[in-house]
Order: structure tokens, then C-alpha cells, then sequence
């Protein structure tokens, strides 16, 4: 599956999230590794809820950027 993941620049590199896999966030130096990490941590987080018997989250959200003017 492929979810969207938003990456943010903090003081000390990046963090990532998915709104589609709530409370599942990351971080890292760069944005490949905050990439990474992201990956890693959503395919652990699915696999906990697979483990409880729980609802994947099927991916929803989508990404556009709009022009305005500045």
C-alpha cells in the first residue's frame, strides 16, 4: 500500500507523519532517513494491529499543491 507521509523541517532535521496511520510519526537528520525511519515505523505500527486483530487503514488522503499569490 502506499500512504502519504508529510514531511516537516524542524531545528534539528525533519519529522514525517501519515494522516492516514494516526499516532504514527518519525523523525530523522535528513529527509531520506526521516523517509526511512517513517517506513519503518508505519510497517511496525501495521503489524501491531494486525497482531490485535485490528483494521488496516486503507490509504484516503490525497496531495495537491494549489498556486497563490504570495
Amino acid at each position: 500500500m502506499k500512504y502519504v507521509i508529510i514531511l516537516e523541517r524542524t531545528d534539528t532535521g525533519y519529522s514525517a507523519y501519515s494522516p492516514d496511520v494516526l499516532g504514527c510519526i518519525s523523525t530523522g537528520r535528513t529527509k531520506e532517513e526521516t523517509e526511512r525511519n517513517i517506513r519503518e515505523a508505519i510497517e511496525f505500527h501495521l503489524e501491531g494491529l494486525r497482531a490485535e486483530g485490528l483494521d488496516i487503514p486503507k490509504p484516503a488522503s490525497e496531495v495537491t499543491f494549489v498556486d497563490v499569490a504570495a
